[in-house]
Parts: structure tokens; sequence; C-alpha cells
């Protein structure tokens, strides 16, 4: 093949030109330290690049974002829970204090105003929000489980399902003594027999009922003598029946009931119940708290309630019920589905691929509805106590003013002294059996909070074995990707140095092609 000096020339120019190609993409790799700068360069590691980046990103996002999220969620949740027990635990103090027999009225006073600060505090840990978000009240996030302020016109219809295994025994009292204030008053006053008796009960959440609603649809209160409410049971051969009904008479209070009874104390016929509406009590006659138990009865009970104060659970997140404070714009609210089976709100997290981790905690599986009406009667039972044992010593007062000397007045002081220390005796013991008793339902929803707090712990070390493994295959990922698309800059300046020094020695060769030509034989 003939060589001629046009083919000599262009093959040396294609050859500087590589080689200046060669040290701009070595260049480039230097300044930019990656392997390609567009895809056409190498579109196998384009493609892996792509692919790399892509699982990289959304490992960054379950680690970096959504992990660090549901950790705070749970920490929230827990922290409220923590104060919650102690909550409690306070509350179970008092309550041994209150159980003793040799309290002072100072130990009364002291017990009365802790109870009361702790009454502010029950379901306040309730309200705990993470980034304005109420962790306890399942979607509605942007809601508070307690109201906030007092909401005197607002009224729910509420659908409750009372069972057997809530039915406990209550000490009711009545015909309180007033103390005199003249002589007049105690020479001709009417001297109380202050009443005692013991029923069984189902409590509700609430106080303050407006009606309950019987079997036939219709609202009830005390302008209605009775009702009828419906409840199924078991029957002898196990088979459930939805038959039961139990006849039912309305009250306002305590002292409706009794001046109803007619002979001092309070009475209810043996297979009806009577209904409080200022307690929001169904206190049951002994055969039909005995059948209720034996047949394992679940009672059906609808009420309406008008006017929430402040710190009281919002109905929608224990029962099903309807805010029918504007008729026209019922709102309906679902915690129960038609088999009684509780609906839950799961807030979910997502926090590695196909792996969902669930949040939050419901309401009601951490502060209990009936606490604070417990706390509330642990306050009207040591307040009671303290205003009996000061009309003792009010009477006791006034039987050494001269002005009561007279041996009239001194004898009927006494019998108004015996009756005020009836009362008193019946509130001490009344207190300290109540606190006693108190003491195994704190225990009770300790154990309540225990459970969730395990459930929490349990979701938290879940979520701390997938941060580590989010953690180890971004650290992965990364590795790869930097494999992928990186030099490093020490290969990259050995190779930049040789390139270079190619291209150099290119130059100076094709300087030294034209120097000699044909006329340099002539």
């Amino acid at each position: 093949m003939r060589i001629t000096n046009n083919i000599i020339l262009h093959n040396t120019s294609n050859n500087i030109n590589g080689n200046k190609i060669n040290v701009d993409n070595l260049n480039n790799q230097m300044s930019s330290q990656k392997k390609i700068q567009r895809p056409s360069e190498d579109p196998v590691i384009a493609i892996r690049a792509l692919r790399l980046r892509s699982s990289l990103s959304e490992i960054d996002q379950y680690y970096e974002k959504n992990i660090p999220d549901a950790e705070s969620w749970l920490d929230v949740t827990e922290t409220a829970m923590l104060n919650m027990k102690d909550i409690i635990s306070s509350i179970r103090t008092q309550c041994e204090y209150g159980a003793n027999d040799t309290l002072t009225t100072d130990n009364r006073k002291t017990i009365l105003t802790q109870l009361e600060k702790l009454r502010e505090q029950v379901y306040s840990e309730g309200n705990a929000d993470y980034a304005g978000r109420t962790v306890f009240t399942g979607y509605r996030t942007n809601k508070k489980l307690t109201f906030m302020e007092n909401e005197l016109t607002t009224s729910y219809e509420i659908s409750q399902k009372l069972s057997y295994s809530s039915i406990e025994e209550y000490r009711y009292y009545g015909n309180d003594v007033e103390v005199p204030g003249s002589e007049f008053d105690i020479l001709n006053g009417t001297i109380p027999d202050p009443a005692s008796a013991t029923f069984d009960r189902i409590r509700l959440p609430y106080g303050g009922i407006d009606s309950i609603t019987g079997t036939d649809g219709n609202p009830a209160d005390e302008t209605t003598p009775s009702t009828v409410i419906g409840y199924s049971y078991v029957d002898a051969t196990g088979v459930t029946q939805t038959d039961g009904e139990l006849t039912v008479t309305i009250y306002d209070t305590y002292d409706s009931w009794l001046a109803a009874s007619g002979n001092g104390t309070y009475e209810i016929a043996d297979d009806e119940a009577v209904f409080i509406r200022d307690t929001g009590e169904l206190i049951l006659g002994t055969d039909a708290s005995a059948t209720l138990k034996s047949s394992k009865a679940e009672l059906d009970f609808n009420y309406t309630k008008t006017g929430f104060d402040s710190g009281e659970l919002r109905p929608e997140y224990y029962f099903n019920c309807t805010n029918v404070t504007d008729p026209a714009n019922p709102i309906t609210y679902e915690k129960y589905d038609a088999d009684g089976n509780e609906i839950y709100q799961d807030i979910n997290y997502m926090v590695a691929a196909n792996q969902t981790l669930t949040v939050n905690t419901n309401a009601s599986d951490v502060f209990d509805a009936s606490l604070g009406r417990d706390v509330d009667e642990l306050i009207d039972a040591v307040q009671r106590s303290l205003d009996a044992n000061q009309k003792v010593e009010d009477i006791q007062a006034m039987m050494k003013q001269e002005q009561y000397a007279s041996d009239e007045c001194q004898a009927k002081l006494e019998e108004w002294l015996a009756a005020a220390q009836k009362e008193a005796d019946y509130a001490d013991d009344n207190m300290q059996k109540l606190y006693n008793s108190y003491i195994g339902k704190c225990d009770e929803y300790l154990e309540k909070v225990n459970l969730a707090l395990t459930e929490v712990g349990s979701k938290g070390q879940s979520l701390e074995l997938t941060k580590n493994r989010m953690s180890n295959q971004q650290t992965t990922i990364e590795e790869l990707k930097s494999t992928n698309e990186d030099r490093d800059l020490s290969d990259i300046i050995i190779d930049y140095t040789s390139a270079y020094t190619a291209y150099q020695a290119s130059l100076q060769a094709a300087s030294m092609i034209n120097q000699v030509t044909l006329l340099s034989y002539l």
C-alpha cells in the first residue's frame, strides 16, 4: 500500500484529535469525578445510575423523613401515656390515704385539694399533639379529645352498650342535716333522720342527661313516669336472646327519688330500675341486678345529653353518636359497626418498601371514660365528709353558747347533734369504703395504660429495627451508586497525566513529519 503525505497528515490529525478528546474527557472527570457526563458516553452506566438513584431516593424518603416522623409520633404518644400513668398513680395514692380511718379534717382537706388538681389533668394528656395533629383522635387529628371550653348548647344523641360486667355496688345517702340558725329553728325545726341504702348500678360516662330512649323509640325524662329499655341475654341453653326488657323509672336527682320513695329511704321495685338524670346512673333493683348478671346481659342504652363542660370527653371517640346541636344538619359518628366491632382509625406510615406501621393509639385504649367520673365521686365523698363533720362541730359550738343554754334548747341540740353525727358517721364510712374500693379500680386503669405502653414500645422496637435496616440499605446503595458513577481522583490524575503526555508526544511527532520533504534529497 502506497502511503502518501496526505495519508500521514490525515492520520496524524486524527491521532492528535483523539488524544485531545481523551485529555478533555479526563479533564471533565477530574472536575466532576464522574465517569460520564452524558448517557451516550456509556448507556450501561447511565441506566444503572438511574435505577440506583431511584432506589436511593426512595430509601432516603423512608430513612430521613417517614421514620423520624413516626418516631416523633410514638415519642409524643409514649410521653402522654407515661404522664397519664403518673396521674392515675397519684389518684391511687390519694385513695390509699382516704381509706385510712384515722383521718383528721386537715387530712381530708389535703386529699380534696390534691384530687381537685388531679381532676383537671385526668384527660388533658389525651389532647397531646404532634406537629399540630392530635395523636389520640384517629383520623380527626385536627380535633381535641376533650371539649376545650364549656359548650352549653351542644347536644348529642348517644348509643351505648351497657354490660352486666359494669354493674357495681354503690351506697346512697339522703335526709342530710341542715344546722339550725336560731333558737326557733332549734325548737321547731324538723330533725331529719339521715338515710342510707345500697344498690347495684351502672353509671354512664356523663351526668346531666336530658332523656333516655325506650324500646318504643320515644325519649323519656322525669315528666314520663317510666319507660322500658331492651337488652340481650344468654338463655339457659346458651343461645343469645334479644327480647329482654327492663322497666325504668326516671328521676331528676337523688332528692326527687328519695321524696318519691315516701318512707325516708331510697326504694326500687325488685325487678325494676331507677335512672337519675343528674348523675347518669341506672340503679337496679335486687332481682333486676341478679337477672342481668346471671344472664350476662347487654343493654342497648340510648340517651340525649345537652351541655358539656370543659375537660369532658367528646362522645364521638367512645360511642356511636350523632351531634344534633343543629337539627337540620346532624353529624353522625360511628365507633362500632353493626356487629358491635370497634372501627379502628389507623394512621399508617410507610417506613420501608411494602412495610407500614400504625403509629396512632385510640383514646379509648388509654383514657377510660369512667376515670373522670370516679375522681368526681372521690371528691364528692371527701367533701361530704368534710361538710358532715363541720355540721357536728357547728352544733357542738352552739351548745356552748349562752343564748342556747336553756334546758329545752340543750335537749333539742342533743337531738340535732345525734342526727349530724349519724350523717358524719355515714359520710366517713362511705369515704373510707369508697376510697378502698377505688384502689382496685385505679389498678385496672393502670393495667390498661401499661398495656397501651407495651404496644407503643413494641412499635418503637419494630421501627428501630426497620431504621437500622434502612440505614444499612442506604449505605449499600450509596456505595453501589458511587462505584457505578464516580472515579477516584488519584486514578484520574494518573490517567490524565498519561493522556496529556500522549497528546504532547503526538504534537511533537506531528511537528517532525513535515520537516523532511522531497527537496531534501535533490
